[in-house]
């Protein structure tokens, strides 16, 4: 499934973000990483990126230079000596075309070159990282990150958490994030916040979990919010839930996007991408068209395989039990968990006189809490939601409908709700339709308010009033809180004082870093009356 939208002309820079079906072998990985940078449709691009771990495993892992040396492979090393092959050819293609080209590998580095590094080194005397490489156009080494959010991996992470951007000769500063990077601080929202970065590289293989983190869900949602252009290059794997590839521009939306469903792909999808520029009219994105028509799709789960979030975990209300309370087509109903209260208010029709055991249905929810309960990379989350189900019980919920069709479509959905503020946060619309695409920013409002004299914000999230869709799996506000720290009430008085907030009958009530605070209700002014 694939959307796209036009682009005014402008200011932009032209971007290929490739889909990638992986072979075990490496040098078949290669040569189609080549095949794709000379082809036609990646001619007008001045920057590609390939997915993560499509190229390389850690058998091959390669050394890679470090940029400060400005080491061009292909110059230097021509027999292979020093550096794996595909870096070599690699570096060798991006000179040949005259591009920018980021890849994402298995990388090893001696243990002894970081004596500062304590911790026990492997047995081979190397460590291994999951590793972006940035060649620019004459195929040298500008640029490389090691991924510091590894989940379930069997890699190394650096004694130091980086955060690193690179430059590039068509004026744009890029960041890097890998994957799961997308569900941290650090070092995406971080570079952000601190250095200002517009516009990231996204290499991913991302495993698909439904209702709240499909790939281009959360590529879309990620790229609104922070209001940054994201290029996203995924892996192609439907057959695990791997795939979501598409370019993103702010609180314009999508350029383009695709989920590979049924065989995975290997597939350039070409963008011309707006640029930020202070001080300037900002150029739009003309975003898809405000229908969600009939033709679109559903996808089953013989096409695509799902994985599933730990809805238990959740405070929920099944919509038939409300429908069967009420007389009319319309309810209003609050849902709280923990410290979070969802207030829903919605009006729908009825579709079709079969039985309720032949369609879908939908359940509201509320939950305050660990988005996982393993150690390591977790999140926060607090997140208000309505999601279709299969069946009438919670474990059916959170799952591709397959033939089923829906018991309502929806002609007014709004949540509200009341969010603390914390020195690290990104709220984020979050939707998804039944062919795994998810609703544009034409389709829905956001608004983000700072309550006068609180120390809290309020939230707004409704479908776009002339719409009416029948066919949404998620509807949500995702509120990420990273790792929970200096969040307001969560603490004692003194920790809450310690953090910068102010109590909260001193007539003030703000957060003194308000750094954050104050980017963030930009953005979303900036997204509402753009």
């Amino acid at each position: 499934m694939s959307q796209q939208a036009v682009i005014d002309q402008g200011n932009f820079y032209t971007a290929g973000v490739v889909e990638f079906w992986r072979e075990d072998e490496w040098r078949n990985n290669l040569d189609a990483y080549v095949e794709i940078i000379n082809s036609e449709n990646a001619s007008a691009t001045d920057i590609i990126i390939f997915p993560e771990a499509t190229l390389n495993n850690i058998d091959s892992a390669s050394f890679v230079p470090q940029p400060e040396q400005e080491v061009n492979p292909c110059l230097m090393d021509p027999e292979f000596k020093i550096y794996a092959e595909f870096l070599v050819q690699l570096s060798c293609a991006a000179r040949n075309v005259s591009k920018y080209i980021v890849i994402n590998l298995s990388e090893r580095q001696l243990c002894s070159d970081t004596p500062e590094d304590t911790r026990p080194c492997a047995p081979s005397g190397y460590n291994i990282f999951n590793t972006n490489v940035v060649f620019n156009r004459n195929g040298t080494v500008i640029s490389r990150y090691r991924k510091i959010n590894l989940w379930g991996e069997p890699r190394n992470t650096t004694w130091i958490p980086e955060s690193v951007s690179f430059e590039t000769d068509f004026n744009v500063t890029f960041g890097h994030i890998i994957c799961f990077d997308i569900m941290l601080f650090k070092p995406g929202h971080e570079l952000i916040l601190e250095k200002g970065i517009r516009n990231f590289v996204f290499p991913s293989k991302w495993f698909a979990q439904l209702p709240f983190l499909t790939a281009v869900q959360v590529q879309s949602g990620w790229a609104y919010a922070n209001n940054v252009n994201l290029l996203a290059a995924g892996a192609s794997s439907p057959e695990i839930g791997s795939s979501g590839t598409g370019v993103y521009h702010g609180g314009d939306g999508t350029i383009i996007s695709t989920m590979q469903v049924g065989e995975g792909q290997r597939h350039i999808n070409v963008a011309q991408v707006p640029k930020f520029e202070e001080n300037s009219n900002r150029i739009h994105a003309k975003s898809v068209k405000n229908q969600l028509e009939a033709t679109q799709r559903s996808v089953s789960s013989q096409e695509f395989q799902m994985k599933r979030d730990n809805l238990e975990l959740y405070e929920t209300i099944s919509l038939d039990t409300l429908m069967d309370q009420v007389n009319g087509t319309s309810v209003n109903q609050k849902v709280c968990h923990g410290r979070i209260c969802c207030q829903f208010e919605l009006e729908w029709r009825l579709i079709g006189q079969e039985s309720s055991d032949n369609r879908y249905n939908y359940r509201l929810a509320a939950y305050d809490g660990w988005r996982s309960r393993t150690s390591g990379n977790r999140n926060y989350v607090r997140n208000c939601a309505i999601f279709a189900c299969i069946g009438p019980n919670l474990a059916d919920c959170g799952k591709l409908v397959d033939d089923l069709q829906p018991r309502v479509a929806f002609n007014r959905l709004i949540i509200e709700a009341i969010y603390p503020k914390s020195r690290e946060l990104l709220l984020m619309p979050n939707s998804v339709l039944d062919n795994l695409l998810p609703l544009e920013p034409n389709q829905f409002e956001w608004s983000l308010e700072e309550l006068e004299n609180e120390n809290e914000l309020q939230l707004r999230f409704a479908l776009a009033k002339s719409l009416d869709t029948q066919n949404l799996l998620t509807f949500a506000i995702y509120g990420n809180f990273y790792d929970d720290e200096c969040t307001f009430g969560t603490g004692t008085p003194e920790k809450d004082l310690e953090c910068g907030f102010k109590p909260k009958d001193d007539g003030a009530a703000s957060l003194r870093f308000s750094n954050f605070i104050l980017l963030t209700l930009s953005l979303a002014l900036a997204i509402l009356f753009k």
